[in-house]
């Protein structure tokens, strides 16, 4: 459940507002609905990641890739798809790190018995 909806809100957001909003989009659903550490991080990293992938993709297969693989050689990167995927995993980190503050701060805060 908090996979989908961090998928939702950082897809939503994607198109319109800057990318650190991911980190809030991941953030909040973790600190309300996050259950453990481990699975709050993966839902955050999984959703950022997809959603990532797929709005890079959107926004360089119409242009027949062409920005992607300058920067690609730019970086020394062998092709585009490995810039996709660095893309992807420095989302995924920003993502999951978000989500995992969001779970830790709600134990934090949480009434201990």
């Amino acid at each position: 459940m908090l996979f989908f909806i961090i998928l939702i809100l950082t897809f939503g957001s994607g198109y319109f507002l800057p990318w650190w909003v991911v980190a809030i989009a991941a953030f909040l659903p973790a600190l309300f609905i996050g259950k453990t550490p481990a699975k709050s991080f993966w839902s955050g990293f999984g959703g950022v990641f997809i959603v990532w992938t797929i709005l890079a993709l959107f926004k360089t297969v119409p242009n027949d890739n062409m920005l992607a693989k300058h920067v690609a050689t730019l970086f020394q990167l062998p092709n585009w798809i490995f810039l996709l995927l660095v893309t992807a995993l420095i989302g995924g980190i920003v993502g999951g790190m978000s989500a995992l503050s969001g779970v830790l701060l709600k134990r934090a805060f949480a009434k201990t018995e």
